[in-house]
């Protein structure tokens, strides 16, 4: 099972919006045949390891870290392939919990003899796919908060001057997690005031599990402008990928002019000049945006988790001090006493370049646990 979690990780760029899994067929102890999900629209893992077997797979125990599907999509179901190679166990590192397999693979299976297992390794299979989970069980998609600032907590200096904080090792890690995110959420603020790409910038060569020369895929870029106060003329634009604003009553000339441009604006519910981001957030997950990293200044991403819609935190701290004139991290308005504080979970510290990264989890954020 832990080879196939290796497997699912390769992945990690590639399979969105279908959840990342990696299968193993060992037959006398031995692996006979291995495979992945690659791409949406192309065989899952289980059917790349039989293809792999051949015969061996016949008798054979197949390790899979998310239970086999059972209806017909982009391509057959998996049980079927299963049964029809004469697989005689199947050990699943978790229940699938998508509502058209959701144990019904398992049961298939079961029906036809084969004898099923759940749970190996369910803790390292779960964090492979946090966005597909909680998009599946709560029709919302992970949420992770990337930030970067001083020592002192700041993020830019008082003038806005932002770059660079962090080093270039950091920012390379940033495209890394830009690569596996499903979309890519920022405020009106940050546009008007740095003009970003939202991109990814790194080429296959830099991404385990793609094959040389071949694009990669560019995250959805979502824009949170209620007014629709975005240029024309705003840099992510013009560049590849879809760029979605989404915004509260419109006038019909600013939308003619931001899709003339090249976006697509979405017009949400809100209250006074504030999209619902709840709101946002389901509409995405309907597109089936899985995971989704927020790279936005102090407002939204305060918003974001006061709402308690922030997942995860991601915070790279450089060994340098910005001074108290400087911005901060998240505007929380209302925080007056020590009870008031949010409280957050620190999961893991490590060096990137000469920055800190601290990967943290809200206390009573979502409230689910997604990796």
């Amino acid at each position: 099972m832990a080879r196939a979690i290796r497997l699912a990780r390769l992945g990690l760029f590639t399979t969105d919006p279908n959840p990342r899994v990696g299968c193993v067929l060992v037959r006398g102890g031995r692996i006979v045949g291995e495979g992945y999900h690659r791409r949406a629209g192309e065989p899952h893992a289980e059917r790349n390891a039989i293809a792999d077997a051949g015969e061996r797979a016949r008798g054979a125990t197949a390790y899979v870290t998310l239970e086999p599907c059972c209806h017909e999509g982009r391509t057959p179901p998996c049980t079927e392939g299963l049964i029809e190679a004469g697989v005689k166990r199947v050990v699943a590192a978790m229940a699938d919990p998508n509502p058209l397999v959701a144990g019904e693979g398992l049961a298939i299976l079961r029906a036809a003899g084969v004898a099923v297992e759940v749970g190996l390794l369910e803790a390292e299979a779960r964090a492979l796919n946090p966005g597909f989970i909680k998009r599946m069980r709560r029709g919302l998609p992970q949420v992770r908060c990337k930030l970067a600032a001083s020592l002192d907590g700041r993020t830019a200096m008082a003038s806005g001057e932002s770059k660079w904080i962090t080093s270039e090792s950091a920012r390379r890690d940033v495209q890394l997690l830009r690569a596996r995110s499903s979309a890519i959420l920022t405020g009106i603020g940050t546009v008007l005031a740095d003009d970003p790409s939202m991109n990814v910038r790194l080429g296959a060569d830099d991404l385990p599990g793609m094959k040389p020369g071949e694009p990669v895929r560019q995250p959805l870029r979502v824009l949170v402008d209620s007014r629709l106060r975005t240029p024309e003329r705003a840099v992510m634009l013009g560049l590849p990928g879809e760029t979605l604003i989404a915004c509260l009553d419109p006038e019909k000339a600013d939308v003619m002019r931001l899709e003339s441009a090249g976006a697509r604006v979405c017009v949400c519910p809100g209250s006074g000049d504030r999209v619902d981001l709840e709101s946002l957030l389901r509409h995405l997950a309907r597109r089936e945006i899985n995971e989704i990293l927020v790279e936005a200044g102090p407002t939204l991403a305060g918003s974001l988790l006061q709402a308690h819609l922030v997942d995860e935190i991601l915070l790279y701290l450089a060994p340098h001090l910005m001074g108290d004139d400087a911005r901060g991290l998240f505007r929380l308005p209302g925080l007056a006493r020590m009870q008031d504080r949010v409280e957050l979970d620190i999961l893991d510290i490590r060096m990137v370049g000469p920055d800190l990264r601290i990967r943290a989890v809200p206390k009573h954020g979502s409230g689910v646990s997604v990796s």
